[in-house]
């Protein structure tokens, strides 16, 4: 991918002057469990990209799957987050706040209106098989479409987006065959709750972002975004520049994951690691010496091409 940028020029609608626009992203964890050393390297080159470009950083607690959710978990983000040295611009600066102001359950009519206009336009219908079912159907979890074209009527079913079997979708220069990889994937949760999907879209949509910075597993997600996105005339969020960084991985060589408090940044900070570490780790992943770096301003002055 080529180098970023710090301003877009583009027309402006009503002038004949151009107009530029600043770099917005954004910070984006789910509280659904402590930070780990993943999420660190994420937020810190998100961090790195968008000061250097002179831009906009929002925190965006991703907190709309209320089962998941722990208050806990929301106090280690600001807890970890402030550890790192990790500042921004908009958004909560603490779980008060963000509770009162900035929940994204504050936001469901919005989410709520996006669901009903992809209904309203034939390209959504309800769900009322279980996981269970669907596992007895298909071994790989992709949803097979079993309700499709059924005409289900309940409350507590889930609504899905109809994903035709030859939907691509272009993203960061890769073509996803989308319904191979999700099927018709969840609109909105039969908890009654809006979809990561559906809610991170209209996130972005709201907060005018445009760059995302996410790990390689999201990369899937992006694809379904952008097809949302394309669905419901949002053109705007298909001029987003997408960076899906490389995983971090844990000594076995799997995923991280937030289950696991061995590998969270609150266990190693008990255990002495200092944020240096993760400043090293993050110039290492970017492919740069790592010996060269003994600050987070030090990160600044990498030359750093998403």
């Amino acid at each position: 991918m080529g180098t970023l940028y710090c301003f877009f020029l583009v027309p402006d609608p009503f002038s004949l002057t151009p107009c530029f626009f600043m770099l917005r992203s954004r910070l984006a964890p789910t509280p659904s469990g402590y930070l780990h050393i993943g999420n660190a390297v994420n937020f810190i080159i998100t961090w790195v990209v968008v000061r250097q470009a002179g831009g906009v950083l929002k925190l965006r607690i991703d907190d709309a799957d209320a089962g998941r959710c722990r208050l806990e978990y929301i106090e280690d983000i600001f807890r970890q987050l402030d550890w790192l040295g990790l500042d921004w611009d908009e958004g909560p600066q603490g779980p008060d706040e963000f509770g009162r102001l900035f929940s994204q359950r504050l936001r469901f009519g919005d989410y709520r209106a996006f669901l009903d206009a992809l209904e309203e336009a034939g390209h959504s219908y309800l769900c009322d098989c279980s996981r269970k079912q669907i596992r007895a159907q298909v071994a790989n979890g992709i949803y097979p479409g079993l309700c499709r074209h059924k005409n289900v009527i309940t409350s507590e079913g889930a609504h899905r987006l109809v994903v035709p079997e030859n939907t691509q979708v272009a993203v960061a220069d890769q073509d996803i065959a989308l319904a191979e990889h999700m099927g018709d994937f969840v609109l909105w949760c039969r908890d009654d709750s809006p979809s990561y999907q559906l809610a991170s879209l209209a996130d972005d949509l709201a907060d005018k972002t445009t760059l995302i910075v996410r790990g390689a597993d999201l990369l899937i997600s992006s694809a379904a975004q952008l097809f949302l996105a394309q669905l419901l005339q949002q053109e705007s969020f298909a001029q987003i520049t997408f960076h899906h960084h490389e995983l971090l991985t844990c000594p076995q060589g799997m995923k991280l994951s937030k289950s696991d408090k061995v590998l969270s940044l609150q266990a190693m900070r008990q255990q002495g690691v200092l944020p240096l570490h993760f400043y090293q780790a993050t110039a290492s992943h970017l492919g740069h010496d790592p010996q060269g770096i003994r600050s987070l301003q030090d990160l600044l002055l990498l030359d750093i091409s998403l």
